[in-house]
């Protein structure tokens, strides 16, 4: 980060690999009842928080997003994830596009289950 630009390279998506730069904006309200001009200048971004699915547990949070285009949920860990939204209507879930339907593996692995003789 620099002093009037930000650099970022994408991670993933169509333009995977490439290098953007974003810059500072200069603000200014339209309200002209005041007698001096007001003006802010900062970087357009919003900051994110994510958190795993095992730290969630006991958390209730506004807005859950789903990343299904591979299965990493094991032994409960869907309804863990969809449990801790506050409303049904702040769950996001992109998946893959070849699908027609949202669906994903409950992965059990068998080895570490207690087995009863």
């Amino acid at each position: 980060m620099l002093a009037r630009v930000i650099e970022i390279h994408l991670l993933g998506g169509d333009h995977a690999g490439s290098q953007i730069f974003i810059p500072r904006i200069t603000l200014t309200p339209s309200d002209t009842s005041i007698p001096f001009e007001l003006k802010c200048r900062q970087f357009p971004l919003r900051l994110a928080f994510s958190m795993t699915i095992n730290k969630s547990q006991g958390q209730s949070v506004k807005h859950v997003g789903l990343d299904l285009r591979s299965p990493v949920f094991t032994h409960g860990q869907f309804y863990v994830a969809i449990s801790r939204v506050t409303s049904v209507h702040r769950i996001k879930a992109i998946w893959q596009d070849t699908l027609d339907q949202p669906i994903t593996k409950n992965i059990v692995y068998p080895e570490v289950l207690l087995q009863v003789d």
